[in-house]
């Protein structure tokens, strides 16, 4: 999958632009707060997700303007394909000039990941981020996942809300039972997809990171699961497991008034060279591990959809060495990349691929691999 055109109107603080990158590597550099970043963003929005800064459709509008329009030329699906995004008072889409019900609609037809500093969460933050990684990333893949998530999200506000009434209604103790039943049912299935993504994504982010690092670091993940789950269990394993963890923890969670075990209490564990890198990583190491999910992301998107996925890195190069920044820009084979930066020294390692300059929301210079305006 690759985009071949996109051009904006009125998004952000670009009033008019159009792009037309190459499949392969594309460089977006300028200085700060010209609009780097906002053309990621529009690239992203066709996933059918919601703005990875979190913004809301407003702050997307150019100021002063009633509505933003993006439009996009990709190739996907062993054909080519347009989308039209229009984002005002209301947000309207459609795929190949056919009108959508809403965005999310998109999901499914083209495929993208992104970095941007905001991921670094995933490392420095509490295990919310991780476990939101590892959520986002199965809903691309698994359509039931997001549909399973919000049920066990669900059934785990009853049972809480429940574990707070007992104090005032005790008689309503033995209805933890059928609670704890639907939450363990749940929370297995999404436990086992966890596991298997993992399974799935570990030895890609341990070659990737190996590659970045030039075999002189060692990444490792894995799931810490609250309930003492591994990845080798059946789904009903862990529903089994997780029933009797909440069974023995219940007079905890009653104490508490609040469910102390479950996929919602899960980690992603990450270390280099066998130690934490949140506690130990530095600024590289820490985006290079971020770098390397998000590779590795890519990867079993390709396996699972054949699709191969647009990969996003937005001020990715900040706080890697030369060598790293290398690797990113010229071992990053078969897939269309948009790389955004700040100096100029990044788009010198470019080999092969084309380089855009964005000055105040407008691309007023454009070179390909060879240096060619």
């Amino acid at each position: 999958m690759y985009v071949t055109k996109i051009h904006v109107e009125k998004f952000r603080n670009m009033p008019s632009l159009t792009l037309s990158p190459c499949p392969g590597i594309n460089v977006i550099y300028g200085n700060n707060a010209q609009g780097k970043t906002n053309l990621v963003e529009a690239i992203w929005l066709f996933t059918g997700a919601k703005s990875f800064r979190g913004a809301k459709d407003r702050e997307m509008v150019e100021i002063g303007a009633e509505q933003a329009q993006i439009h996009v030329e990709f190739w996907g699906g062993f054909r080519h394909q347009t989308a039209d995004l229009t984002i005002g008072a209301q947000k309207t889409v459609q795929l190949n000039e056919i009108p959508l019900e809403s965005p999310a609609k998109l999901a499914g037809h083209f495929y993208a990941v992104v970095f941007s500093p905001s991921h670094l969460s995933l490392i420095k933050d509490g295990p919310v981020f991780r476990r939101k990684f590892l959520d986002t990333a199965l809903c691309q893949i698994i359509p039931k996942y997001e549909v399973n998530l919000k049920e066990y999200h669900r059934v785990l506000d009853q049972r809480n809300a429940l574990l707070k009434d007992l104090e005032r209604f005790p008689q309503l103790q033995d209805t933890l039972e059928i609670w704890d039943h639907h939450l363990a049912k749940t929370g297995a299935w999404l436990m086992y997809c966890r596991f298997q993504y993992i399974k799935r994504m570990e030895p890609v982010a341990h070659e990737v990171y190996a590659g970045i690092s030039k075999e002189k670091e060692e990444l490792s993940l894995h799931l810490e699961s609250s309930i003492g789950a591994n990845m080798d269990m059946t789904r009903e394993e862990l529903y089994l497991l997780f029933c009797d963890c909440l069974k023995r923890n219940r007079s905890s969670d009653i104490a508490k008034r609040a469910t102390g075990f479950g996929p919602h209490r899960d980690d992603l564990d990450l270390q280099v060279n066998h130690l934490p890198v949140k506690l130990y990583g530095s600024q590289g190491q820490q985006r290079s591990c971020v770098l390397a999910l998000k590779m590795a992301e890519c990867s079993i998107i390709e396996e699972l959809t054949e699709e191969t996925p647009i990969i996003l890195l937005d001020d990715v190069m900040s706080e890697l060495d030369s060598e790293r920044r290398s690797y990113l820009l010229n071992r990053i084979q078969g897939r269309q990349v948009f790389v955004t930066c700040c100096d100029q020294e990044s788009v010198q390692l470019l080999k092969q691929g084309k380089s855009f300059h964005i000055d105040g929301g407008q691309i007023d210079a454009q070179t390909d691999s060879t240096g060619e305006a």
